[in-house]
C-alpha cells in the first residue's frame, strides 16, 4: 500500500488508556504464562496502532506544516500523548513486576523489559503537563525555523534551500547568502532564546519533580542509556580533544590551501576544490534511480528492501514550500513501513540522505521481521546511527553511480567531514551538559559558553565579523538542542563505530557487510554496549579507543585525497 493511501484517523486517547489500563490489572492477576503472554500482545497492538497515527499525523505536518487539518492533529497529539504515556507507565508497573517475567523475556527480549524499568524511571504522573508544555515547544521551534523565506537570488527560499549557495564557487555569493541567512536567524533570536529558556525550564521542572538534582540523568534516561553515564560521555570528549581536533584541523589547514584562501571563514568551509564541489547534477528521480542501482548491487536484502520502499512510495525528498527543514527516518508500526523525510537542495548532502536515511530505514525494516515486538525494532539512539553511517561508508564503491567523474571527490570530501564534524559534535554536548547543569544561566551566560566551547573544539571556526555568531549564537539553527537534549553525541559515537566498518570494509567486504547485517537483525534486542561486543566493534568510550583509530583513518584519508 502507497503512503498516500494509509489510512488516518484520531485515536481516542481515553479509551486507549483505560484499555493499557485495565490490561495492567489483568497482568496483575494473570494466572498463566499464556494468559499473561496474551495481555502483553494485545497491549503492544494497542500501542502500535496509536503510535501509527501519531506518526503519519507527524509525516503529513512535516511535509506541510500549514495544513490545518494536521496542524489540529499535531496539537492533538502534544496534548494527548502524556495520557497515553500516564496509562503505559502503569502497564509497566505490572509488567516488570510479574510473576511471569523470566518466561516474557524469552518471548519478548530481555530489553523489551529494561526499557520498561528505565520508562518507570522517566515518567510520573506529575510531570504530564510540562511534557506537553515540552511538546508544545519543540513544535513551535520547528514551525519558527519553517517560516523562513528569504528573498535571496530572485527567488523566496527557505533555509534548506538556501545551503545550495553554501556550495557556490562565487566566493561573494557564498558570503551574502550567510549574511541573509543570519538577517532571518536574528529576527527571530528573541524568539528562539525565549522557546529555550521555557524548554530549559520545565525540563529542569520534570527533573526536581523526580527526585534528580538537575535534568543531566533524567535526560539519559530518557534517552534509555543502561551502560554509560554522564562521566563516560566527559572522558570520551577529552579524547576527541586529544586525538580528533589535531587531526580535523589539519584537514581545515589543508583544504584552505586546495581552495587558495589564506584566511578561511565559516561559509568557505563547504568548499573542497576551486572546481567545485562533488556535483550530481541529478534531479530527485535520477537520484532514486541510482540508489536503486547501489542497493540492488549491494546485496539482496538491500535490493529488496529499495524496492519496498520505492513502490510504496515511502520517500518526500524534494524540498517545498511550507515544509519543515531536516531529514529523518521513521517506522510507521502497524504497516512495518519505513518513511524517509527529506529536503533535497541540490548538493552532494541529497545523496548522503539516499545512503544515511536508508541505512535507518533498511535496519528498522530488517529487524522487524525477526524481532516480536515494535518496542525493540530501533535500538536506543547512538547505535541507531550506526546503522546510517556505516551505510554511507558502504556506498563508497558505488559511488560512480550518483556523482560518475566527482566520485573520487566525494569520497574525500565525505570522509574529511565525517572527522571535522566530531569535534562540532562533542561541541554541541558539552554545551548542552552546562546549560543543564546551570539552569539559571541567562541566554548571555549561554552564549558566551557556547562560543568558549566553540574555540575549544573548532579553532578553526572564523566568522569573519558576523556579530550575530561571535556573541555565540550558532547552536541557535541546530534544531536537536530543541527537539531532544543530549541527543547529539550520539552521532559522534556512533561515527566512530561507523569509521570501524569503513576500515573493515577495505579489508574484507564479505567480513564487514555480514557484521553490520548481523548488527541490523539485532536491532534494539541489546543495549549499545551489548550491541558493540555483540559484532566486535569497538567501545567509544573504552581508553585508547580514539588513540588506535583515528591514525588509521588518517592513512585512508590520505589514500583517497585528490
Amino acid at each position: 500500500m502507497k503512503f498516500k493511501d494509509f489510512k488516518y484517523e484520531r485515536p481516542d486517547v481515553q479509551v486507549i488508556a483505560s484499555k493499557i489500563e485495565e490490561e495492567a490489572l489483568r497482568l496483575k492477576a494473570a494466572k498463566s504464562l499464556d494468559e499473561a503472554k496474551e495481555i502483553v500482545a494485545n497491549v503492544i497492538e494497542i500501542g502500535d496502532h496509536y503510535g501509527t497515527m501519531a506518526t503519519i499525523c507527524s509525516i503529513r505536518n512535516s511535509i506541510n506544516t500549514v495544513d490545518e487539518f494536521y496542524e489540529k492533529e499535531t496539537e492533538y497529539f502534544d496534548e494527548s500523548t502524556p495520557i497515553f504515556l500516564n496509562a503505559t507507565h502503569k502497564f509497566s508497573v505490572s509488567l516488570v513486576n510479574s510473576s511471569y517475567r523470566k518466561e516474557l523475556e524469552k518471548i519478548f527480549t530481555k530489553q523489551f523489559f529494561i526499557k520498561n524499568e528505565l520508562g518507570l524511571k522517566s515518567f510520573d504522573e506529575k510531570i504530564m503537563t510540562d511534557l506537553t508544555e515540552e511538546a508544545k515547544l519543540c513544535t513551535e521551534y520547528s514551525k519558527l525555523l519553517a517560516s523562513a523565506k528569504i528573498e535571496f537570488d530572485g527567488k523566496i527560499n527557505n533555509l534548506s534551500q538556501m545551503t545550495a549557495y553554501a556550495n557556490s564557487l562565487d566566493r561573494e555569493v557564498r558570503k551574502a547568502a550567510e549574511y541573509k541567512r543570519v538577517e532571518f536567524m536574528e529576527s527571530i533570536e528573541k524568539q528562539i532564546d525565549d522557546i529555550y529558556d521555557k524548554l530549559v525550564a520545565v525540563r529542569t521542572r520534570m527533573a526536581k519533580k523526580l527526585g534528580y538534582d538537575n535534568y543531566v540523568d533524567f535526560g539519559y534516561l530518557r534517552l534509555e542509556r543502561s551502560d554509560y553515564n554522564s562521566k563516560d560521555v566527559e572522558n570520551y570528549r577529552k579524547q576527541v580533544l586529544e586525538y580528533v581536533v589535531p587531526l580535523a584541523s589539519k584537514i581545515i589547514e589543508k583544504q584552505a590551501k586546495r581552495i587558495q584562501i589564506e584566511s578561511i571563514k565559516n561559509y568557505d568551509l563547504p568548499i573542497f576544490y576551486l572546481d567545485g564541489n562533488p556535483n550530481h547534477g541529478k534531479n530527485k528521480d535520477m537520484l532514486v534511480e541510482s540508489a536503486s542501482l547501489f542497493y540492488s548491487e549491494l546485496s539482496n536484502e538491500t535490493k529488496e528492501f529499495f524496492t519496498f520502499m520505492k513502490e510504496n512510495e515511502l520517500m518526500d525528498l524534494d524540498t517545498k514550500p511550507n515544509k519543515a527543514g531536516g531529514g529523518y527516518c521513521t517506522m510507521i508500526a502497524d504497516y512495518q513501513a519505513p518513511f524517509i523525510f527529506s529536503n533535497f537542495n541540490g548538493t552532494m548532502g541529497d545523496v548522503d540522505v539516499l545512503t544515511h536515511e536508508a541505512g535507518h530505514a533498511f535496519e528498522v525494516y530488517t529487524a522487524a521481521k525477526i524481532l516480536p515486538v515494535s518496542d525493540v525494532y530501533w535500538p536506543t539512539l547512538e547505535a541507531c546511527e550506526i546503522h546510517s553511517m556505516s551505510m554511507e561508508f558502504f556506498a563508497y564503491p558505488y559511488m560512480n553511480l550518483f556523482f560518475d567523474k566527482d566520485a573520487k571527490k566525494y569520497r574525500f570530501k565525505h570522509l574529511s567531514e565525517a572527522i571535522t564534524f566530531i569535534p562540532y559534535g562533542v561541541c554541541v554536548d558539552e554545551f548542552q551538559h552546562y546549560v543543564y547543569e546551570n539552569p539559571l544561566a541567562t541566554p548571555k551566560m549561554r552564549k558566551d559558553k557556547w562560543r568558549e566551547l566553540e574555540q575549544k573544539y573548532t579553532p578553526w571556526k572564523n566568522y569573519d565579523g558576523i556579530s550575530y555568531y561571535e556573541a555565540g549564537n550558532y547552536w541557535h539553527r541546530q534544531g536537536h538542542i530543541f527537539s531532544n537534549a543530549f541527543y547529539y553525541i550520539d552521532y559522534t559515537l556512533a561515527q566512530v563505530c561507523a569509521f570501524q566498518f569503513l576500515l573493515m570494509d577495505r579489508q574484507n567486504h564479505e567480513n564487514a557487510w555480514n557484521k553490520y547485517l548481523n548488527l541490523c537483525k539485532l536491532g534494539g534486542s541489546k543495549s549499545f554496549v551489548e550491541l558493540l561486543k555483540a559484532v566486535d566493534l569497538k567501545n567509544p568510550f573504552e581508553p585508547g579507543s580514539l588513540k588506535d583509530i583515528m591514525p588509521r583513518l588518517e592513512e585512508v584519508l590520505k589514500d583517497l585525497e585528490v
